[in-house]
């Protein structure tokens, strides 16, 4: 294999990494000093006939490394507050394009629709989700009790992290935080988004 694309491949495994999402072809035009991005495309599709990376046409940053273990990627789709309810949408809150793309093992995903928000707050802090972790949302518009959900606030337009706790005449939204109280809400009020399916800690 060439030298140049032996310094494509040893940049984007660095680059995915240290950022946890794939390298665009820009990147690794100014990461490895190539002349134009017509020549970082020719040696990618090389790496892709030999193997060595796969790439999706469709999904912006999609390279992964072959030799890794499976992996899918995951929009990360903005913040969510778990703490008090944040308004939505916004640019640095929830939204329903995805701000960038996470390479995430297909282990954790398995065959469910996925996507990423970053938590912001501490009030699900005893189920060991800090301000700054990545939590793992499974597609969802319902949730059992005491599942860990994205929930929708419609007379607010806020979304929050809490669980969730569905009884006759009401609905619970329980933070883990022994500091904070339950948000109460009329079952009416209340939209479920997704349910946490893993979590990704910061560092």
């Amino acid at each position: 294999m060439s030298t140049t694309r032996e310094r494509i491949l040893q940049f984007i495994e660095k680059f995915l990494a240290k950022r946890d999402y794939a390298p665009t072809v820009r990147d690794i035009l100014k990461g490895c000093g190539i002349s134009s991005t017509a020549v970082v495309q020719y040696h990618l599709n090389i790496l892709e006939k030999q193997g060595r990376i796969h790439r999706d046409p469709e999904i912006f940053r999609s390279i992964r490394l072959s030799h890794k273990k499976s992996t899918v990627m995951v929009p990360l789709l903005g913040t969510i507050a778990a703490g008090e309810p944040i308004p939505v949408p916004g640019s640095d809150t929830w939204t329903n394009q995805s701000t960038e793309m996470m390479e995430i093992p297909q282990e954790l995903v398995g065959d469910k629709q996925v996507y990423a928000l970053k938590v912001k707050g501490q009030s699900m802090i005893d189920a060991l989700i800090d301000d700054g972790d990545i939590v793992l949302m499974e597609h969802a518009d319902s949730a059992e009790n005491g599942e860990m959900v994205a929930a929708w606030l419609k007379d607010r337009q806020e979304v929050t992290l809490k669980r969730i706790y569905i009884e006759s005449d009401r609905i619970l939204l329980k933070p883990a935080n022994q500091h904070l109280k339950p948000i109460q809400q009329n079952p009416d009020n209340v939209e479920v988004q997704g349910k946490v399916i893993g979590v990704i800690r910061k560092l």
